[in-house]
């Protein structure tokens, strides 16, 4: 599910690295795979521009040309070092780009997608070879949580996610009755992927899947969201100009990848289609579907923001250490807010996000759900955050650490060079934090006796250096 070092989100076709303490890094994503691309005006674009790669979290912005269109493709090497991704093999693809359309013809009609139709949606297909350059895309600076929290979950975008729910309430009772799953989550993602449907996205996905199913180094994982796509459009759920959205072909308020929408897409409202674009009962019914079937826990919450105590080990920071609420308050945890646990048998992991200076929280199972809708930490924060705050919630009890100054791409690539010269970090140094990163972070931590919590701080990369 990685490129590399990233994660793709199946859903979204978003590309994620894992997020570390300090530095979140999704390499392509904006909620399944959504965030996976830089043609998505949403969180895909968003999360690319905060995270090292290409939605959804999310995917870098494309800068237009003089004449307002999308900038060529630069006509270089691809920063993966994938042999795909050189120069000349994306050329060389390139010119093989009709036959390799062509030649999908055959598994198109296994699919049962009629001739008439696949002629009809792939005549006059181009390659679309900017996304070549979205696609291995490595921004020099990521942002901090706390940061990445302020844009997504702030006043207006609150305001209008009040809106959209008493809009729709009809819709969100339907949704909600039928799949249990809480309505403030589904409006959350609604309002992260596309800002309420403003931003999803303007690439045609026909081409971006087609584009992707024949050059690069994720062929065949996009050939089965190109033929899908197909597939979609040859049922009549979407009409072509529908299906507009990301680089990576994430589409729709929630950003759903055309395989995420044949396998949870539904017809809310009975009308025959299952239209995730335009009609809001398919659209919520939709989401709130993905959640279910992904595990959500009806009447759970996703977390709850906690206080550690002095001198807590911070090695238990570990989503593979999960004990019960009783367990983490009989090592000092307990609520922000002051309020008891709700059930003290419910097993729960414990996520510092910011290290041992800022805050931290015991996750539930609906907080690994949202994960698969997008596997970046922050994104599932943001989410869990955005729902308790339209619900009515207060914000975050306890500071986070802003003094702390985010490393830049050359500053994380010399700390882990330096982690592994002490014998510590034992991957490739690539300037891409992710769990191995922060394992051998938290070692070289416990060795001068400071906080193992895995936070990539100035401070550690200083004491690194010897200074």
């Amino acid at each position: 599910m990685r490129w590399t070092a990233s994660a793709i989100n199946k859903r979204t076709g978003a590309i994620m690295v894992a997020a570390a303490p300090l530095l979140f890094a999704p390499a392509l994503t904006s909620g399944q795979a959504h965030a996976q691309s830089s043609g998505n005006n949403g969180v895909s674009n968003f999360l690319g521009n905060l995270f090292s790669g290409p939605k959804s979290a999310l995917s870098p912005q494309a800068t237009p040309g003089p004449d307002g269109a999308p900038p060529p493709w630069s006509g270089e090497d691809g920063a993966s070092g994938h042999p795909l991704m050189t120069a000349s093999a994306i050329r060389e693809a390139a010119a093989n780009f009709p036959n390799c359309v062509a030649g999908m013809w055959p598994d198109a009609a296994r699919r049962g997608i009629t001739q008439a139709n696949f002629e009809r949606f792939t005549a006059g297909l181009e390659p679309d070879l900017r996304i070549m350059d979205l696609m291995d895309s490595q921004p020099e600076f990521t942002k901090a949580i706390w940061d990445y929290l302020d844009i997504l979950v702030n006043d207006n975008r609150l305001a209008r996610g009040r809106e959209i729910l008493a809009k729709y309430k009809p819709q969100f009772d339907a949704a909600e009755k039928a799949y249990g799953v809480d309505r403030y989550a589904i409006a959350a993602i609604w309002g992260i992927e596309s800002n309420y449907s403003t931003q999803m996205g303007d690439r045609n996905v026909v081409q971006s899947t087609a584009t992707l199913a024949c050059v690069g180094r994720r062929q065949a994982y996009f050939k089965d969201e190109f033929l899908t796509a197909l597939e979609i459009l040859n049922r009549g759920d979407l009409r072509p100009e529908q299906m507009r959205g990301s680089w990576a072909g994430a589409f729709g308020p929630t950003q759903f990848m055309p395989t995420a929408f044949k396998r949870y897409a539904v017809d809310g409202d009975g009308d025959g289609r299952r239209d995730v674009v335009d009609n809001a009962a398919d659209l919520i019914a939709s989401t709130a579907n993905n959640l279910k079937k992904d595990g959500w826990q009806t009447g759970q919450t996703w977390g709850f923001e906690v206080v550690l105590p002095q001198g807590f080990d911070f090695m238990l920071a570990d989503k593979a250490k999960a004990m019960t609420f009783a367990q983490w308050q009989s090592r000092g945890l307990r609520r922000a807010d002051g309020k008891p646990f709700p059930n003290a048998t419910d097993k729960v992991y414990l996520l510092a996000p910011a290290g041992a200076a800022g805050p931290g929280f015991l996750m539930m199972q609906n907080f690994r759900v949202i994960m698969k809708y997008n596997p970046a930490e922050a994104y599932a924060m943001a989410i869990g955050h955005f729902a308790d705050r339209l619900r009515g919630g207060p914000p975050f009890v306890q500071p986070w650490p802003r003094q702390e100054r985010v490393l830049s791409k050359a500053e994380r690539l010399e700390l882990q060079q330096l982690l592994a010269q002490r014998g510590f970090y034992k991957g490739t140094p690539d300037g891409q934090f992710g769990g191995q990163t922060r394992e051998a972070l938290r070692s070289f931590q416990a060795s001068i006796g400071a906080p193992a919590d895995g936070f990539a701080s100035s401070d550690v990369l200083e004491r690194l250096r010897g200074r």
